[in-house]
């Protein structure tokens, strides 16, 4: 073992620098790890996806608006409607030609389990077009104001 030992009558200074070397070292070598393996981890197939375009909704009097509450109740238009009967009026309008599109204006805090079940009338019933009305994204502060009061 070793020791260090002052040949000099004073005290040595504590070194109070830390050597920041290795630290970089380690650092630059998990970054190329990462560089390689991450082409290699994100695999995938090759599939030429929809664009996404916001258009606003064309209100015709022929759509079908269907309406989801948060506790899963469904409206035609403004009536409260069950499922049977739901069924049984979209295969009515699937026969007219043009056929309508149905419109789904889903509460945010529902179960999609109550959505799906809309949906899957609306392909029982044949209908070709169907389509979800949401609300346009609004600024953080307009957000803020609207939970806050």
């Amino acid at each position: 073992m070793a020791m260090n030992v002052s040949s000099g009558g004073g005290e040595e200074e504590v070194m109070s620098n830390i050597n920041t070397t290795p630290l970089v070292d380690v650092m630059l070598v998990l970054l190329i790890i990462f560089l390689i393996t991450v082409p290699v981890i994100t695999q995938s197939i090759k599939v030429d996806l929809p664009d996404a375009v916001n258009q606003p909704t064309h209100t015709k009097p022929e759509n079908i608006i269907i309406a989801v509450d948060k506790e899963g109740k469904v409206y035609w238009n403004t009536a409260p409607i069950d499922n049977d009967e739901l069924l049984a009026r979209l295969k009515e309008k699937a026969v007219i030609a043009p056929q309508p599109e149905v419109h789904i204006r889903g509460d945010k805090e529902v179960r999609y389990e109550f959505v799906g079940r809309v949906v899957v009338d609306c392909q029982r019933a044949g209908i070709v077009k169907v389509g979800f009305i949401s609300q346009p994204e609004v600024g953080y502060a307009a957000t803020l104001a609207r939970q806050q009061g």
